[in-house]
């Protein structure tokens, strides 16, 4: 996953402007300036790991010299009870930050475990699981990390990463033809161009009009295997609409390329993990 640190250190100081503000009152009155502590972050459920050197990342910013040990690595599946990292450091600090990196974990972890299960349920179809722009304002790149972990891939970072004719570009533009013709003569030379069809006769158009990628959009399964046969792997599909867990083995063994479902991100919850005293 492209993902650059630097941009966290915004983030970062937006969450401990909000948190904190000034100070954590008591933090300040019950401990100790020079205390020291050591804490562990322990998992209580069964996890999948996302978002340890974003954790680090959190409790350096208020104590640079604390110790932040990871026992695992991203992406590694956790079981209840288990300690996944310890920090040692000024306690003052470490617990001013506690509850931002855990907030931030239980939200990360809970995208790559719901990743994990919908990856499980597509394996041997030869279909990859790819997310969707439905993420948390301000944390788009932090969900679609946490998407990574759980064995997802990317599908678009933002609307500069590739461009996606949707019905309302087609009907301004006037036709798929029309829209494709127009996007090719103005798009950087390396950038791919998706088109949207929810009608096998809008796959054909889109076909002939030379578009990069073909999403079947809330098509049936019995149209998306006629879209597949017809296309013949001249372009990827992608299947996209509606798509749950239950649903999604069926919607795979259609032959499409990719499984795009914004759930994954949308609607994942947050698991329980918790920072304890060692």
């Amino acid at each position: 996953m492209l993902f650059d640190m630097r941009n966290l250190e915004k983030l970062i100081d937006l969450w401990f402007e909000e948190d904190s503000n000034y100070f954590d009152l008591t933090a300040k009155i019950m401990v100790d300036d020079d205390a020291v502590a050591t804490f562990a972050m322990n998992a209580r459920e069964p996890i999948i790991l996302s978002g340890l050197p974003m954790a680090e990342k959190i409790f350096k910013r208020l104590d640079p010299d604390c110790s932040f040990e990871a026992l695992y690595r991203d992406g590694d599946s956790i079981p209840a009870g288990t300690a996944f990292a310890k920090v040692t450091g000024n306690a003052q600090a470490l617990l001013t930050a506690e509850r931002i990196a855990l907030n931030l974990m239980q939200r990360m972890c809970g995208i790559a475990g719901l990743t994990a299960q919908y990856v499980k349920e597509i394996e041997g179809t030869g279909a990859f699981l790819v997310d969707t722009r439905k993420t948390t304002p301000g944390l788009r790149m932090l969900e679609k990390y946490a998407v990574t972990c759980g064995g997802g891939r990317n599908h678009r970072l933002g609307l500069d990463n590739g461009i996606m004719l949707k019905d309302n570009h087609i009907a301004v533009a006037g036709s798929i033809a029309a829209a494709v013709a127009r996007a090719k003569a103005h798009a950087p030379v390396l950038t791919k161009i998706e088109v949207e069809c929810d009608r096998l006769d809008q796959v054909k158009e889109a076909l002939e009009a030379g578009a990069d990628v073909i999403m079947l959009d809330n098509m049936s399964n019995e149209d998306m295997r006629e879209a597949v046969s017809f296309v013949a792997g001249r372009v990827p599909l992608e299947c996209s609409g509606g798509v749950r867990l239950e649903t999604i083995r069926g919607k795979a063994e259609t032959g499409v390329d990719f499984v795009s479902v914004g759930r994954i991100t949308q609607s994942a919850h947050c698991v329980d993990i918790g920072l304890d005293d060692l």
